[in-house]
């Protein structure tokens, strides 16, 4: 199959991943335009890029209707929402080419409870743990966990914007934290997993259903504080290659 280099891409999301998505995007040969959507204002200062500020980037037939009108020969979605939302399903059913899994395969990242299934069904190691409905439950599991000493792990099963999880020394901080998620989300479901301790890397692979690509390790900034003081966040930065880690691809 011969590739065709596109010329106009359609860039969903407005975050600082998209900004280093369409800076790197335009700057490619032959790429004569990269319109995001919604984007922001300093994505816009980009060469070569063009912001839709009204843009839902949760609103899949929209903006099939906006590549299809911008002749865009390829869509790019940035952040984990829209994919779980559909956005490149609704891209893919009026033909433009997505890089992005469907709203099926995202649902590995929308759903913790989920990823702990696939995970045990394929025989992956995976912290001990389980997903609950109920306070009551959710805390009964997290005391006897906490029993071992080595503290409690409590994830919203949805989204959070990497804002889901509480890494809690004891027990009683678990049960706040089981407190605090189904006071915020009453009909969600929240996963308790057992503290696993060291440094953590993320391998992100590219595939297509039958051929894969492995990036370089990376390792991210996640806690708030110097010393792992404060809680998780989003995500403070990363940094790659790593000096205790080998890239797979070299």
């Amino acid at each position: 199959m011969s590739l065709v280099q596109p010329t106009r891409i359609l860039l969903v999301g407005g975050g600082a991943r998209e900004h280093a998505l369409a800076w790197k995007l335009a700057s490619e040969p032959g790429v004569n335009e990269v319109i995001v959507a919604p984007g922001s204002d300093a994505i816009a200062a980009e060469p070569r890029v063009r912001c839709l500020p009204g843009a839902d980037p949760l609103d899949g037939p929209t903006l099939a209707r906006i590549a299809r009108a911008a002749s865009a020969e390829l869509a790019v979605v940035g952040p984990e929402a829209p994919l779980a939302a559909g956005v490149a399903d609704d891209l893919r059913a009026v033909g433009v080419p997505v890089f992005g899994p469907s709203a099926a395969a995202a649902r590995i990242e929308a759903s913790k409870a989920f990823c702990r299934d696939v995970a045990e069904a394929a025989g992956v190691p995976i912290a001990r743990g389980a997903a609950f409905d109920t306070a009551v439950s959710a805390a009964a599991f997290a005391r006897r966990l906490a029993a071992d000493g080595d503290g409690v792990v409590i994830k919203a099963d949805g989204l959070a914007g990497g804002k889901g999880v509480d890494v809690c020394d004891d027990g009683a901080s678990a049960q706040e934290a089981i407190r605090r998620r189904f006071e915020r989300d009453p009909g969600g479901r929240v996963v308790v997993e057992e503290r696993l301790t060291g440094p953590e890397a993320s391998l992100v692979v590219l595939a297509d259903g039958r051929d894969v690509l492995a990036l370089p390790p990376a390792r991210d900034h996640k806690r708030l504080l110097d010393g792992d003081r404060g809680p998780n966040t989003g995500g403070m930065g990363a940094y790659s290659p790593l000096p205790d880690l080998p890239d797979p691809a070299a």
